[in-house]
């Protein structure tokens, strides 16, 4: 039986930013956050980094939920488009789900939406998949 990945742990700028992990597994994971005004740009609202940031994650995330423990994957194309805008006190969800796994490529989709439901942001996502971790992480 082959061993499945567990979810990552958030990293330490995930954490400093106050990043959770949401949904995980089947293709499909989560994460979100209450905005502040350490997410703010200089307009006062999201800075386009933070949704990101999240996507990246999220997409990855749901990537991960479904490679065996021994593989590993990295981004090498993450599209963003930027629909609306986010302020403190609203709270943002990203959402990724894995769209087809290849043998050395996937193809991911994913959104960040408000609790209302309105779309902050959009991206698509392309991800390499390895047969094993690299060397530095053994």
């Amino acid at each position: 039986m082959v061993e499945m990945s567990e979810p990552a742990h958030l990293t330490d700028m995930a954490l400093d930013l106050g990043i959770q992990r949401g949904e995980w597994g089947n293709g499909k994971s989560s994460v979100y956050v209450n905005i502040e005004s350490k997410h703010c740009n200089k307009g006062g609202v999201a800075h386009g980094g933070l949704y990101t940031m999240m996507l990246d994650m999220a997409l990855g995330g749901a990537l991960v939920s479904i490679l065996p423990k021994a593989e590993w994957c990295a981004t090498t194309n993450l599209n963003v488009s930027f629909i609306s805008a986010a302020r403190p006190g609203e709270k943002i969800t990203a959402k990724g789900n894995v769209v087809k796994r290849g043998r050395n490529v996937a193809h991911l989709e994913g959104r960040i939406v408000t609790e209302s439901d309105r779309v902050v942001a959009t991206a698509t996502g392309t991800w390499a998949i390895w047969d094993h971790k690299p060397a530095s992480m053994s």
